[in-house]
């Protein structure tokens, strides 16, 4: 079966800077639903349309196309006070933007009383590389098309 619109996709990746580190890796294989639905990236859709079970290849994705530019707007202070206990250098927090929407922070630095904090995507600003091994390509159930994503093994649970 080839990837097409409504296809259920299950595969495994790699995620590498330009420069070949490897920054991520898939431990188990993810499955998502093809076509448009916003399960991964555009791009990576592009590349695997059309493809079938055991395709593998190796695409890169300048920042927009990944997990976009940096935005300097989402580096945010607070007061020590307000700090959660336990909450280290690294460590995420979730917040609300300026819209309300939830947003991750991860904590640059503490310093003095302030405490340092980036709502960036830690991969933000950065041209990537992905590597994608298809294992399995599915028609979709109507419940999955509904719902706009896979389910069951390596997708979503309810």
């Amino acid at each position: 079966m080839k990837i097409e619109k409504n296809t259920a996709v299950t595969l495994r990746y790699t995620v590498s800077e330009i420069t070949g580190k490897l920054l991520d890796e898939s431990k188990e294989p993810m499955a998502y639903l093809h076509g448009g639905y916003g399960n991964t990236f555009a791009k990576v859709e592009e590349a695997l349309e059309g493809q079938q079970a055991g395709y593998q290849t190796t695409i890169e994705l300048q920042a927009e196309d990944a997990f976009g530019q940096r935005d300097e707007a989402l580096l945010q202070t607070i007061p020590k006070t307000q700090f959660p206990p336990g909450v280290k250098v690294g460590g995420q927090l979730e917040g609300r933007d300026d819209q309300g929407n939830s947003i991750v922070f991860t904590v640059l630095k503490i310093k003095g009383p302030t405490v340092y904090l980036d709502g960036n995507h830690p991969l933000a600003g950065k041209a990537l590389r992905f590597g994608l091994n298809v294992l399995e390509v599915r028609a979709a159930s109507e419940e999955e098309i509904a719902h706009g994503h896979v389910h069951g093994a390596h997708g979503h649970h309810h």
